[in-house]
């Protein structure tokens, strides 16, 4: 496999748009120099203009981008084109336009308006493909493919409607068995023949639950299937260049992760894990600080997808244009982001777009270059800026992200149940805001951390987190007490292991693994509506809970907080219980983030999770990340706060974005201000 040796620095691009301006171009790349631009990406929704109409292909212009990268020495990144399908074609194959959850099919219009079904638009998409691979496949500054873009969304045609029928009938084999899992007597739904059987809709059914489950892993499933038909081309033209494409993060204010696809999943047909990246920073409900610790939690679930490095496919140097209030960067900010993602484990940091778009919807969207066709604006003088320091980190390539010790558990079968859980409160479920809970004390104390997911393994690490495993296989039940008994800990909380993978609930209470492991039995859990609070004591302090508070029965597990207040006082809240080797702590309540902290560096100490380093902070706007390889160790300080900060360095260092030498002392760092010292 063709590698690439060096950061990447640069997005996506499309001359296309400035055909007719051959001067813009050429200005373009005499630009791309002095910005430090050393990777472009190509031909993302550029399908009318290589394929104006059917058969009729055009690469001439994308022929003069390579070899006007090629001269420069820019990398090319080849998007296939999937991504939104010329005008032409929806008007001879009105089947590739995709099918609204009413029945309604869309006009043509917007981007990734298609069916992932479609035999046609498989075979037009594989044809097309198949063409750039044999043209550009063997040039020298071709170092990745980029398969379609953003992928996303779900059709309700009949072909969709075909295969999602195919696919529980390869799962389930028998109508006996789809009847039993969805629990289908239930209203007298059953199902007498497979034909009655569609997806979920508003004017269908959406009340068998297990259905809209498998509903939400056949859309899964079938995009990563439409990706491997595009993929098998490539692989076939071009075995040698790696195949990724873009996943996204969502608004780290949302309530879950992007929703529509399980990334675990679709990490495993992609060669590296690639992202966008538009963290929302500057707004007025969250400090710099917290949006640095959201952004931090994206980046560490793309890297751990593969447990590797991986890229920046689309940030913003500037402002994006789809935000409720579209506010730009202050100066520094972009810097900083750039060198927060390289320290997770981002080997390039690329941006939508290059060139400003002239007109249509994304038309002021930030870029490198702006409307203006100027070099020397605040934000491509930041760009360059970011270009340079990538070209300093050039040692810290092929290092690591520090391995991680700590693991939250995040599975996507489960968000999506507890989306559509039909008890507790709809507001306060917050599936991914509790995981970011947990993460934020370990992201405050600079311990790295891993979210896994339930095929990954466990004895990696010394603390396992599982918080709200509402959705929980007797197979993972079986892998906690495992781990435990070999002297793992594991940390699980409320709402955990009442429904199986079929959406069934557990009958008798808890999996009975579950139970060995905590050695208590959750009783019924008590929500509570937004203002209200339940009174507890730990034996040192007193605190409170909030959202919900679960009632256990204790069988072999010890008490190390109860309530105070409701019926359930003076009954267990918090419980510890060792089990042979290893022990398993109970968080029966939502707790506050001062709370959690103390819970945590309690186990931070005992189980010895803090990495060691040379560099003290006094506050947590001072991050301290680590990338490591066996030459060396990399040490990413940055401030996220508004306000000056100050670190200590207790051995001298090596800064390598200056090449100074950082000595024994204390250091003041401005607003957004990041370095990278090595040692």
């Amino acid at each position: 496999m063709k590698e690439i040796t060096s950061f990447g620095h640069g997005g996506d691009y499309n001359p296309e748009q400035w055909l007719d301006h051959p001067e813009i171009i050429a200005q373009d790349f005499e630009y791309f120099k002095k910005a430090h631009i050393n990777t472009i990406t190509v031909g993302i929704f550029s399908w009318a203009q290589l394929e104006p109409s059917e058969g009729n292909y055009r690469f001439d212009w994308l022929d003069d981008i390579f070899d006007r990268a090629e001269k420069q020495g820019i990398n090319v990144i080849l998007a296939t084109p999937s991504g939104a399908r010329p005008r032409w074609m929806a008007d001879q194959y009105p089947e590739v336009l995709r099918v609204d959850e009413n029945g309604q099919r869309n006009l043509f219009g917007e981007r990734h308006n298609h069916c992932y079904t479609s035999p046609i638009y498989r075979e037009k998409i594989q044809a097309i493909d198949r063409k750039l691979a044999e043209r550009y496949g063997q040039r020298s500054n071709l170092v990745l493919w980029h398969v379609s873009n953003e992928f996303g969304g779900a059709c309700y045609c009949d072909l969709c409607q075909n295969a999602f029928r195919h696919w529980l009938k390869e799962k389930y084999q028998t109508l006996e068995n789809l009847n039993k899992a969805y629990w289908a007597t239930f209203w007298s739904h059953t199902y007498t023949n497979w034909d009655q059987v569609v997806a979920p809709s508003p004017r269908g059914d959406q009340n068998l639950l297990g259905l809209n489950l498998d509903w939400h892993r056949f859309v899964s499933d079938q995009t990563i299937d439409f990706y491997e038909a595009e993929a098998e081309v490539l692989r076939e033209v071009t075995p040698d260049i790696k195949i990724t494409t873009n996943f996204m993060g969502g608004n780290p204010d949302d309530e879950h992760v992007f929703f529509d696809l399980d990334y675990q999943k679709f990490a495993e047909h992609v060669d590296i894990v690639s992202w966008d990246s538009y963290p929302s920073w500057r707004t007025d409900n969250k400090s710099s600080v917290q949006l640095a610790m959201n952004t931090a939690a994206m980046n560490d679930v793309m890297r751990s997808l593969k447990h590797d490095n991986y890229m920046i496919m689309e940030s913003t140097p500037s402002q994006v244009n789809w935000h409720p209030f579209n506010r730009p960067k202050a100066p520094g900010m972009h810097r900083m982001g750039a060198l927060q993602e390289v320290s997770h484990g981002a080997n390039a940091i690329n941006y939508f777009q290059l060139h400003q778009s002239r007109g249509s919807s994304e038309m002021f969207h930030g870029a490198v270059i702006g409307h203006d066709l100027r070099d020397d604006t605040r934000i491509f003088k930041e760009v360059a800026q970011v270009g340079d320091n990538l070209e300093h980190l050039q040692p810290a390539l092929n290092a690591k992200a520090y391995p991680a010790k700590v693991a939250i558990v995040y599975d996507y079968d489960n968000m999506w149940a507890l989306s559509d859980v039909r008890n507790y409160a709809s507001q306060t479920i917050k599936y991914w805001q509790t995981i970011q809970e947990h993460y934020q004390y370990f992201w405050e104390h600079d311990v790295p951390v891993e979210f896994i997911s339930t095929s990954d393994e466990l004895t990696d690490y010394k603390l396992v987190i599982d918080p709200m495993h509402f959705m929980m296989t007797e197979t993972f039940a079986n892998k906690l007490k495992e781990y435990v008994a070999e002297g793992g800990t594991v940390v699980g909380t409320y709402i955990t292991g009442q429904v199986d993978e079929r959406y069934l609930a557990y009958i008798g209470g808890w999996p009975q693994a579950l139970h060995d492991v905590y050695g208590v039995e959750p009783i019924e859990t008590d929500t509570l509506y937004p203002s209200q609070r339940v009174a507890i004591e730990t034996g040192q302090a007193s605190t409170q809970a909030h959202d919900y508070a679960t009632v256990l029965e204790v069988d072999q597990a010890t008490a190390i907080a109860k309530y105070t207040s409701e019926w359930y006082a003076d009954t267990a809240a918090i419980t510890k219980n060792q089990y042979d080797n290893g022990q398993a702590y109970y968080v029966g309540a939502r707790f506050d983030s001062e709370f959690m902290a103390s819970f945590y560096d309690a186990l931070v100490t005992d189980l010895d999770l803090q990495v060691p380093t040379a560099i003290h902070k006094t506050d947590v706007a001072i991050h301290i990340n680590v990338r490591a390889d066996e030459q060396a160790s990399y040490y990413f300080v940055t401030n996220f706060s508004d306000v000056e900060q100050t670190f200590t360095v207790t051995t001298p260092m090596q800064d390598l974005l200056t090449g100074t030498t950082v000595g024994v002392g204390t250091y003041e760092m401005s607003a957004y201000e990041s370095k990278v010292l090595v040692k």
